[in-house]
């Protein structure tokens, strides 16, 4: 079973080459990030006609998120609980079967920058991380195979940031957001890609600016955790940074790549 997570970074401006990468790695179940349209201008018939079932929760111009499986949905979920006056897109959540196996619980997650920091937004950043923490607490209850993926918008470790010093005071790397992330990991969640590539440099995010992607300059913020139960299943991750090295004009990669796992 392979499971995978994309940041696309609007799905409509680059749909021929998310399709692309569809068509070649054919994930049994993805999480999709920054679809950037509402749920009725998600291109649907493009997933469905490969297979897929296809779990919206979209927003106009920023942020959505969607969850796509070539097995049926159960409990699909939309909207991070905790606060019920956000309005933003960054969560989604279903149980999938695969035929004849048990289900696997599946969370697509988009957390907030949360530049400039300090700040509103990144007080905001804090605060949906520690109601992500509160919502995996609950699932984690359940003991059951559960994979929480998607753009956390952390970098975890120096050795996941070309320039650890640089960042020393963004968001994405400031000791709380940090911590943060530390604390959902402590739950008893496994790093994928740190699990099957715990010394190796990869980079799952490089910015359009300043050449970043020619001088490799990247930062790993895109993550797969796995709950006990999945973990024990895991065969292999990945990251697919080919995605992002397309030329010609008309190649318009997301900043981000894909992710993935296989589970037995």
């Amino acid at each position: 079973m392979k499971i995978a997570t994309f940041n696309v970074n609007s799905i409509n401006a680059r749909l021929p080459r998310i399709l692309e990468w569809f068509d070649k790695a054919k994930p049994d179940v993805a999480v999709l990030q920054e679809i950037k349209c509402v749920d009725e201008k998600f291109p649907i018939e493009a997933f469905e006609d490969r297979g897929y079932n296809v779990h919206v929760h979209g927003q106009k111009t920023y942020n959505g998120v969607a969850l796509l499986s070539k097995f049926p949905f159960e409990e699909a979920k939309k909207a991070l609980p905790g606060d019920d006056g956000d309005d933003h897109a960054r969560y989604i959540e279903a149980l999938v079967t695969p035929t004849g196996e048990r289900p696997v619980r599946i969370i697509g997650v988009y957390a907030p920058n949360g530049n400039p920091a300090p700040g509103p937004k990144f007080d905001y950043k804090l605060k949906w991380l520690k109601r992500l923490k509160k919502r995996i607490v609950e699932l984690l209850a359940l003991e059951e195979a559960m994979v929480i993926a998607g753009d956390y918008n952390v970098i975890p470790q120096a050795e996941d940031v070309y320039d650890p010093k640089a960042w020393a005071e963004d968001a994405l790397f400031r000791p709380e957001s940090r911590a943060a992330f530390r604390e959902i990991l402590n739950l008893g969640l496994t790093d994928a890609i740190r699990q099957i590539h715990p010394r190796k440099t990869l980079y799952t995010f490089w910015d359009y600016q300043a050449g970043a992607w020619e001088k490799d300059h990247g930062l790993r913020i895109d993550h797969m955790l796995l709950s006990p139960q999945a973990a024990d299943r895991l065969k292999d991750a990945g990251v697919d940074r080919g995605v992002r090295g397309r030329a010609g004009a008309d190649a318009k990669p997301s900043d981000h790549v894909p992710v993935w796992v296989e589970l037995a």
